[in-house]
């Protein structure tokens, strides 16, 4: 059985270009944000075993916060083909494999809805082993989602033999990039709602409402300091850790210390088309803040710094 790996994170620390590599890669099938595509872990990942026709269900229904932010005119920067109603797989997962997503989700659900009833882990891992057939991808197996260390608990449940890399970032870069990102706006107000919010709650007005950067930095701290946690319950030998500043430092020894980690093996021509798609200057950003501003970012993320430093 191929190597199923699962890249987690808090998001906003280069995860989608991470990605974006890896589906360059000609072993490895790149599943991107396959798992932030679907609901909840509860609905993903059923306790009951389901027939074939319910877990393409799982896989190509709506996803309602999405499609919310989609008809709100604020879609994600990372939905590959934002349409109203689209289904879960079309939003990210498949426009990254291929450009006739609609045409392989029709050969999907052809197939899929005629599997026997059985747990889900074995629906997920025939459906990985078609995809891979599909697109010929056969050495490794690599999930990676954003805003995905709260799914760590279900995943190992579902996954035991899985391997997990936890991609982080420096914590007042990362939380200023989620200030000015749509979605991290929407899950920090859902997850920490001012009394003035209304319901229903409108998508568009989580991007014009002011909020202080250091909201994101005490976002950032309590995913950190959560992820961190349910990391330690993974066996050593089956995760790694890896910083976005150092992928950009060193991407050769990085790529390769990931291709091997995920059971796939690391080529030149790889390494090579990887590198032209990172920029070493995107970091730092919050170094130009002023400094007062800085300093309470820092102490904001100062939690989650912590929690990474005692995780090393």
């Amino acid at each position: 059985m191929r190597h199923l790996t699962f890249i987690v994170g808090t998001g906003r620390s280069g995860s989608t270009l991470l990605s974006r590599i890896l589906n360059l890669h000609p072993g490895i099938l790149s599943l991107n944000e396959l798992f932030a595509s679907l609901q909840e872990p509860d609905r993903a990942l059923p306790a009951e075993p389901v027939t074939g026709d319910a877990f393409w269900r799982i896989l190509s229904d709506v996803n309602p916060v999405f499609d919310a932010l989609i008809r709100a005119g604020v879609p994600l920067p990372e939905f590959l083909r934002p349409r109203p109603a689209a289904p879960a797989l079309c939003l990210m997962a498949l426009p990254h494999l291929t450009n006739e997503p609609d045409s392989v989700l029709d050969d999907l659900a052809r197939e899929i809805t005629r599997w026997p009833r059985r747990p889900a882990p074995a629906h997920y891992r025939a459906f990985f082993d078609l995809l891979s057939a599909r697109f010929g991808r056969g050495d490794a197996v690599v999930e990676r989602s954003g805003y995905s260390l709260h799914w760590i608990p279900r995943l190992r449940a579902a996954f035991p033999t899985a391997r997990f890399v936890h991609l982080y970032r420096n914590g007042p870069d990362c939380a200023l990039s989620m200030s000015r990102h749509v979605g991290y706006r929407v899950i920090s107000l859902l997850r920490d709602p001012p009394a003035d919010l209304t319901v229903p709650f409108d998508p568009a007005a989580a991007v014009a409402r002011d909020l202080p950067v250091t909201r994101f930095g005490a976002l950032w701290s309590e995913l950190i300091t959560e992820g961190v946690a349910h990391l330690d319950a993974v066996p050593p030998g089956l995760r790694t850790t890896m910083a976005y500043e150092d992928l950009l430092a060193a991407p050769d020894r990085e790529l390769s210390r990931l291709a091997a980690f995920a059971g796939a093996t690391s080529h030149a021509s790889w390494l090579t088309a990887a590198g032209s798609l990172l920029d070493p200057t995107r970091q730092g950003a919050s170094r130009h803040l002023a400094p007062d501003a800085l300093a309470h970012l820092r102490a904001s993320c100062a939690p989650g710094t912590r929690a990474l430093a005692r995780a090393r």
